[in-house]
């Protein structure tokens, strides 16, 4: 099985995913429909900040208003709701804007992390190698490939929300002269 196609991000689209507010903001709203009431009390910012940003993320498509109900005392609220969309994107091609969203989404995902508790990671993993293009792209594409199967399923009924955080990211290379010892493979750790 191949993963799913992925178009490029318009540079609308990109900007809005280049912001960890309005990333956890996607995540919040996946499971099910928040207000900005409710998402500025959650997130402990003002209404009028993350207004702007669930503005920026409904114009893009990332998030959708669902109809407007009635509130605790009355009044009328506005739920929405996140679509999905950003998973079907690529943010490859502006190096800039490439690095504001990987940067975006790394700081959404530990601040995830230090809301829900010391204990609320379940596994880490973290190993080095050494690979060339084709084992690189090789390795996206399977990792790609396992991932759009679980988003594809429907949730479990029985099932406990979770995250998963995927980067491959670069590692500095000591240059011969200054390395000492022998080569070899890093653990995981």
């Amino acid at each position: 099985m191949e993963p799913m196609k992925r178009r490029p991000a318009t540079p609308e689209e990109a900007r809005a995913l280049s912001h960890p507010l309005r990333m956890r903001i996607l995540r919040l709203c996946l499971d099910q429909a928040l207000t900005n009431k409710q998402l500025a009390e959650h997130l402990g910012r003002d209404p009028g900040t993350v207004l702007h940003h669930v503005r920026t993320l409904v114009a893009t498509g990332f998030l959708v208003p669902e109809e407007v109900r009635q509130g605790e005392k009355g009044a009328l609220e506005k739920p929405y709701r996140a679509t999905g969309r950003s998973w079907t994107l690529s943010l490859d091609g502006d190096v800039a804007t490439e690095a504001n969203a990987s940067q975006a989404m790394l700081e959404a995902f530990q601040a995830e992390l230090e809301e829900a508790g010391p204990d609320a990671a379940t596994s880490f993993n973290r190993l080095a190698l050494t690979l060339n293009k084709a084992s690189q792209e090789e390795l996206q594409l399977r990792v790609l490939t396992i991932l759009d199967e679980f988003v594809e399923r429907p949730p479990d009924p029985d099932g406990e929300p979770l995250g998963l955080f995927f980067g491959i990211h670069r590692r500095t290379r000591i240059p011969p002269a200054q390395a000492s010892g022998s080569g070899g493979v890093e653990p995981r750790s």
